[in-house]
């Protein structure tokens, strides 16, 4: 019988086991939870069981740094955590996207407390 407990958690970075990308987790199943019609999608060779855990993935790619490169045109703030950023080994990549990567228990605590829209992930 094999373990399906998920083996990873939100916020873990993972690289995908069959493609060339990484991601951040930021939702896990624990078992199948998608459309038929997406998981038909997949292709049958790869497929895996519906009973096992499906992880949700914010995937590291061009087009999500295109996407971020276009939210800052157009005046959106774009800021990481330090610690997090340095314990996901990401710090640098983040700095290379010209996000600001500094400690934010004081600035996220005042944000929250005041008039800011605050995305997390």
């Amino acid at each position: 019988m094999q373990d399906r407990t998920a083996k990873f958690a939100i916020g873990n970075v993972v690289r995908h086991r069959l493609y060339p990308f990484r991601g951040v987790v930021f939702d896990v199943d624990p078992e199948f939870a998608n459309s038929e019609e997406w998981w038909l999608s997949i292709p049958e060779a790869v497929r895996p069981p519906k009973d096992q855990p499906y992880y949700h993935l914010l995937a590291e790619n061009e087009e999500l740094q295109v996407d971020i490169r276009g939210m800052q045109k157009s005046g959106v703030v774009v800021e990481a955590c330090v610690a997090c950023a340095n314990n996901y080994g990401v710090a640098d990549d983040l700095r290379s996207l010209d996000i600001d990567v500094k400690p934010m228990g004081v600035p996220l605590t005042d944000r929250l407390k005041g008039p800011w829209k605050v995305l997390t992930f």
